[in-house]
């Protein structure tokens, strides 16, 4: 339940309610000869127009917040599924996200980018294949590939590319940073083959 959304739309409804109130007491009051006109208006202005501005105000303020608060709640749903989908498969298609999610290929990506920034998400993309494959962390941040088996030579933190196979590997934010002398993948690819994300 959006609590923010559910608060912006009582304060409006309070609001209206003012100034009906307002009116009313008001109205009635002119009918009976117990006030004149402008003293009609000054009280309704007092205890139906401020009342309701205030009230109005917050009403919007609580209406955004619970779009915003609705969005980020959204956001971490479409997360949650995505890294559901690739840890229980263990490798997943991007054509088969793309499709069940309903995002393109940008919006997964950053999904992903946001999850390894969490910590919530080891692995890495196989651009030839356009595939997400789940690996533990040991071996994303071991100096070989998990992807074509070739050494690299840095391993950080962050988001890294394998100069043999074109992999995106995604580095925990608690990696230790190791170096090594730079390898072929056992078969002889040269750096610059395999695939790119452009």
């Amino acid at each position: 339940m959006n609590i923010g959304k559910t608060g912006g739309w009582i304060a409006l409804g309070l609001a209206v309610a003012a100034l009906v109130f307002a009116g009313a007491f008001m109205a009635s009051g002119l009918a009976s000869h117990k006030l004149h006109a402008a003293g009609a208006v000054l009280g309704f202005i007092l205890f139906g127009g401020l009342p309701a501005m205030v009230l109005g105000a917050l009403g919007v303020f609580l209406l955004v917040k619970g779009k915003s608060e609705a969005k980020a709640q959204a956001q971490a749903e479409q997360m949650q599924r995505l890294l559901g989908m690739i840890q229980s498969h263990g490798q997943v298609s991007l054509a088969q996200v793309m499709v069940e999610m309903h995002l393109n290929r940008q919006q997964i990506t950053q999904m992903i980018y946001d999850l390894v920034s969490l910590g919530l998400f080891t692995g890495y993309i196989d651009w030839d294949s356009m595939t997400f494959y789940a690996s533990d962390a040991a071996k994303v941040v071991s100096n070989i590939c998990p992807n074509c088996g070739g050494q690299r030579e840095f391993v950080g933190k962050g988001i890294v590319k394998c100069p043999y196979c074109g992999a995106t590997l995604f580095i925990p934010p608690d990696a230790p940073q190791t170096r090594a002398e730079p390898k072929p993948p056992p078969g002889g690819a040269s750096a610059g083959q395999g695939g790119s994300e452009g």
